[in-house]
């Protein structure tokens, strides 16, 4: 089951809250005395995280489905690096990062229980019984926070972000489980940057509209650093972007800050085109602009020093000069300790 994003929690009654984690998606099936744990795109999972496997296999009851999300635990809240990290080729590999960095499963539904089906069930009746089935669980499985209180959501999406989550979830009590549909609401944190546009990507195999614009922000030492990218164009305004863009591609490299980025041996400077293994053999050649202009996006968190999604473009900005878009102007988020997250039981209101 999805989610659909809104600007702002529900005003009428009738939903219950949740954090939004910042993870893999993951249903767990228990049956007999096996696990089986399911990417969003229906891949097992077990083999990356052995300690999962283990641990869902001791403390969960037979003949249950639980839907939830995979996340590794650091010591400044969740790390979504280090969880990438753990989707390795070699076992030996996902063995030592198993030890280093131990995965959790945060439970949100019910999709089975005692080999039947609850699927039927109105979605505040579903947490009842994953309440009771999941109440006394040791870690690291937990029972996600819940509330029906509004105000009380209002607080997590600002206090609960430091540990990492990014919003708020919004389910319909009354709602069935439904596979598929986005019969739930995603409120995320939204703020806006001013940032260079440094180079860009051709929109598939085209060479006439653009993909997408790489954006930089200045450090504190005064170095472009690579944060992310903007490419939520329509295909007349790839062409146009194409044309606008034209005169800033000549000579762009002669004083490029990015242009030893393909003699790079690690990703300190956040160069916009190192392969990866998450990248997925995809094309990441670019063309490099002088970074002469500026734009401002829309984005909902940073992981790391770059942006966690791609930024939506709102405006260019002729009046800002590009020196000026640097880190210093992003919002801090305040350390938020995890374990006050990790709540027992879940329940708050």
């Amino acid at each position: 089951m999805l989610a659909k994003i809104a600007d702002e929690l529900p005003q009428q009654e009738g939903f219950l809250f949740e954090p939004k984690w910042d993870g893999f998606r993951a249903i767990v099936f228990r049956n007999g005395d096996e696990v089986y744990i399911q990417s969003r795109d229906l891949k097992p999972l077990n083999r990356y995280f052995p300690e999962l496997e283990r641990a869902l296999a001791q403390s969960l009851p037979k003949g249950c489905v639980i839907d939830g999300e995979i996340v590794v635990a650091g010591a400044r809240g969740l790390d979504f690096d280090a969880l990438q990290q753990r989707l390795h080729p070699a076992s030996s590999r996902v063995a030592k990062l198993a030890s280093e960095t131990p995965a959790s499963f945060v439970a949100f539904d019910l999709l089975a229980a005692g080999g039947r089906s609850t699927m039927e069930l109105p979605q505040a009746e579903r947490r009842i019984r994953l309440e009771r089935l999941l109440g006394q669980i040791p870690k690291p499985v937990y029972l996600t926070p819940m509330t029906r209180d509004r105000s009380e959501a209002e607080d997590w999406l600002k206090r609960f972000e430091g540990a990492g989550l990014d919003g708020v979830i919004a389910k319909p009590e009354a709602a069935t489980y439904q596979p598929g549909k986005r019969t739930m609401l995603k409120i995320k944190h939204v703020r806006t940057a001013d940032c260079v546009v440094a180079g860009f990507r051709w929109y598939r195999d085209s060479k006439d509209a653009v993909g997408s614009l790489l954006l930089g922000l200045y450090n504190e030492v005064g170095m472009l650093q690579h944060v992310g990218v903007t490419s939520s164009f329509t295909i007349a305004m790839r062409r146009q972007l194409a044309d606008e863009l034209a005169p800033l591609r000549k000579n762009a490299l002669q004083d490029h800050p990015w242009r030893d980025w393909a003699s790079a041996t690690d990703d300190a400077n956040r160069m916009p085109g190192a392969q990866s293994r998450w990248s997925g053999g995809k094309d990441l050649s670019w063309e490099a602009l002088r970074p002469e202009r500026v734009c401002e996006v829309k984005y909902d968190h940073m992981q790391g020093d770059r942006f966690r999604h791609a930024a939506v473009f709102l405006r260019w900005r002729p009046d800002k000069p590009p020196q000026d878009c640097r880190y210093d102007q992003l919002e801090v988020t305040t350390p938020f300790e995890l374990e006050k997250v990790f709540r027992p039981g879940g329940r708050t209101g």
